[in-house]
């Protein structure tokens, strides 16, 4: 996993996977990604041009993932910034923490608790800035990669809060007057599930790319690095039976509904795997087994009745 690249020469090929089991310094575990030739092609052009890469597909096709398996393979610092409806570009910078500042100014000007080394420290307002996660990669000597999810949960205005952030990576903490320029340029990746439409000024600052659904042969591929140990006939089985069910909820709902995604796959055959194989395969010839992980709705349960009543 080690990077020895420069900071020029920085190339993601979407080839060096974490062991099972790996976890990353904060314990989280790590797991596969399996990306096509254009997501590698568009993460390898973000890199160079030191431009935004804005990331659209169906929810669960593995846009958030992408960013720290970037992280990964470059060896690169990840932060991420999970975007809610409240959320503030100023979030994502930093923090003022003015409560703090004004207890310890009116415990200094008593005389009281504070000690005279502090004096210096409380009496610089920088004291009081509490970084977000693209404050923090601005402050990185080396690149470091961004995630900024689901951007369009936040206000309308809220991508053009960081026009200047991104263009320039630069931003002002106001309550100092200090500026705040990135040491090194991070490598952002900023998702969407097209909830609003983004802002133009926002979107010529960004590349694109639409994140596609898998075809089966990639779904077997992506089953397998995340199960290696699975026989290849309950795989091929699951998956087979997974597609006939994203089919059907395409003809109902059509292009635009909710269609079962790939952590829902993932999802499912984990808990498939853990019964006995002759026992799965029956079921997945039958009626669609611990259809709870795959149908998150009582309509898509009714649908799913409707369309099957008689097959099974």
């Amino acid at each position: 996993m080690a990077n020895t690249l420069s900071y020029n020469q920085l190339e993601y090929t979407g080839k060096v996977q974490p062991q099972a089991g790996e976890r990353d310094g904060s314990g989280r575990l790590l797991y596969p990604y399996l990306p096509n030739e254009e997501l590698i092609e568009a993460v390898n052009l973000a890199i160079y041009l030191e431009r935004p890469l804005l990331l659209k597909g169906e929810p669960g096709c593995g846009k958030t993932q992408l960013a720290r398996a970037v992280a990964y393979e470059l060896n690169l610092p990840f932060e991420a910034w999970y975007i809610k409806s409240t959320s503030r570009a100023k979030d994502g910078l930093y923090n003022y923490d003015a409560v703090s500042r004004l207890r310890d100014a009116q415990l200094a000007a008593t005389g009281r608790i504070i000690k005279d080394e502090d004096i210096p420290r409380i009496s610089d307002a920088t004291t009081y800035v509490q970084w977000g996660p693209l404050g923090r990669a601005f402050g990185n000597q080396q690149r470091t990669v961004v995630l900024i999810d689901e951007i369009d949960k936040a206000d309308i205005d809220f991508p053009n809060d960081l026009l200047l952030e991104l263009d320039e990576q630069r931003f002002i903490v106001e309550e100092t007057g200090q500026e705040v320029q990135a040491k090194a340029a991070p490598i952002v990746f900023i998702t969407s599930n097209d909830e609003k439409d983004l802002p133009d000024a926002f979107l010529r600052r960004c590349l694109f790319h639409y994140v596609e659904f898998p075809n089966p042969q990639r779904l077997i591929e992506i089953v397998n690095s995340h199960f290696p140990a699975s026989p290849q006939t309950l795989v091929d089985k699951a998956v087979v039976r997974f597609l006939r069910l994203r089919d059907e909820m395409g003809k109902d709902k059509g292009e635009a509904g909710k269609k079962v995604s790939t952590s829902e796959l993932i999802d499912w055959f984990r808990v498939l795997r853990r019964y006995p194989q002759d026992e799965v395969l029956a079921q997945l010839d039958g009626k669609l087994p611990y259809a709870g992980v795959l149908l998150k709705s009582w309509d898509d349960h009714i649908r799913y009745l409707k369309q099957n009543r008689g097959r099974e």
